[in-house]
């Protein structure tokens, strides 16, 4: 469905759109779409079915939002990226289907001195004040708590859950199933199935809670735990101990997904334990 600058047609059955909200002609609507009072919404914005668009919300941009997707009043979503090089580029924000994004939270659009995307996962839940920053991906059934800040061209794995008042440095890898406590400045690539905490993180064992709630085996977290231990061990350096656990544990999928993650090239160290941490109950 196509609209105009100004939508103020109440016999669109499917579409309740309302009049107070501006929505540029180029925009594309999809059926079932709700928009509430005073939002604007760019001509470049694509709007999924079944999005539900609450009171003064500001969509522009490049951006795409998927199915289902709820947006809270004064979110801010598409807008230009805090980057001193860009210039205007059609870089782009691509948000998946069915996520809830709350009062105040901002998404930019990526840069050229990036992937040109940002790009959000689905069923993801942002809470109230949050920033994705440009470039930044952020897979499925990730939770930003409130007044958490990303940098720019961060990554952040599925089902990862980061605590409120965070901040996350720029280029920072955050694995799959992690969790991050609340208050944590992280500046270095945290491993999946991870806790990690601090003024500076550092990692206080496994996410172990967060396992058990999304159904991982006793013998799967045992793994894990064994690990964890080996690789964060004071014997040999990192390679030796990562091809020792990639022997022992070829076969288990999550031990797998942390050695390849500490494999993979980064502009950052990986976060490790405080001497003498344990291996750590999450959350």
């Amino acid at each position: 469905m196509k609209v105009g600058p100004l939508l103020m047609d109440t016999s669109q059955p499917i579409t309740n759109i309302h009049p107070t909200t501006v929505i540029d002609r180029a925009a594309t609507v999809a059926d079932g779409v709700e928009i509430g009072p005073y939002c604007v919404i760019g001509p470049n914005v694509v709007l999924g079915e079944g999005v539900r668009i609450h009171s003064h919300a500001v969509i522009d941009g490049h951006t795409t939002i998927g199915a289902h997707t709820v947006v809270h009043p004064f979110a801010s979503l598409g807008l230009a990226p805090q980057h001193l090089s860009y210039k205007g580029e059609p870089t782009r924000l691509v948000i998946g289907h069915h996520n809830v994004i709350r009062e105040h939270v901002t998404m930019h659009v990526g840069t050229a001195q990036g992937a040109m995307e940002t790009r959000v996962g689905s069923h993801c839940f942002f809470m109230a004040g949050c920033h994705v920053a440009h470039d930044c991906t952020i897979e499925d059934h990730v939770i930003l708590t409130n007044n958490v800040a990303l940098g720019g061209h961060v990554t952040v794995g599925e089902y990862a859950n980061i605590g409120g008042l965070s901040g996350v440095h720029q280029y920072v890898r955050i694995g799959k199933h992690a969790m991050i406590g609340g208050v944590t400045g992280v500046d270095k690539d945290v491993i999946p199935y991870a806790l990690a905490m601090g003024n500076r993180a550092r990692l206080t064992g496994l996410n172990v809670v967060g396992l058990r709630r999304r159904g991982f085996s006793r013998e799967d977290i045992r793994s894990l735990r064994t690990a964890f231990g080996l690789l964060f061990s004071q014997g040999g350096t990192m390679a030796e101990r990562l091809s020792e656990v990639a022997d022992l544990f070829s076969g288990q999928a999550g031990v797998m997904d942390i050695v390849n993650f500490i494999r993979v090239d980064s502009s950052r160290s990986i976060c490790t334990p405080v001497a003498g941490n344990g291996n750590g109950h999450g959350g």
